[in-house]
């Protein structure tokens, strides 16, 4: 089990928020969201596990043709759903570096390093000053470090299970519990 961060007053930024099994809330049930900010103005990160099923070729404008076309694109939280934000990820052994809201030309020169991935966000995740302090201490998230081979596991709907299962025996029951549990 890798070690959660406790402190509601330290920075996320960097960290994963795993939603409480009981949260129903549908912009964040079953969710994974990769902090970006975190600080007393509030909170902001995207959601890894909502993939929308396309590329930004398929997108009208600039992305159809070039390096970026093939970037998949997710669902990256409730707030501002028509912005398109772009996110990178270098990894090196056991560290990563996040770099979140970068410009299309940017994005295109990181990718020429071989180990960087790019992803595409309609939407972000965002928590106004005391807000998400607020919902960690009633129990809405798990807060969790990243494991580190965190990208190349698959961004989907089951990167949830998998990292709250990771957390302990307790988390792994309720991840695996069924939605309607009368229906076991």
């Amino acid at each position: 089990m890798r070690e959660s961060i406790k402190k509601t007053r330290e920075s996320l930024a960097g960290s994963i928020l795993l939603a409480h099994p009981v949260l129903r809330d549908p912009n964040f049930r079953k969710t994974a969201v990769l902090m970006s900010t975190h600080g007393a103005e509030g909170a902001m990160g995207v959601v890894l596990n909502r993939p929308l099923g396309k590329r930004l070729g398929e997108l009208k404008g600039d992305f159809a043709l070039g390096p970026l076309s093939e970037t998949p694109i997710f669902t990256g939280g409730p707030v501002q759903t028509d912005q398109l934000i772009l996110a990178a990820w270098h990894s090196s052994g056991d560290a990563f570096q996040l770099h979140f809201g970068i410009d299309p030309d940017k994005a295109i020169q990181m990718l020429s390093d071989g180990s960087t991935r790019i992803r595409a966000y309609l939407g972000y995740s965002g928590w106004s000053a005391g807000q998400l302090e607020k919902e960690l201490r009633s129990g809405t998230w798990i807060v969790a470090s990243p494991p580190a081979d965190l990208f190349e596991r698959p961004m989907q709907e089951e990167l949830w299970r998998t990292l709250l299962s990771e957390e302990g025996d307790q988390w792994r029951l309720l991840a695996d519990e069924p939605d309607e549990p009368g229906k076991n």
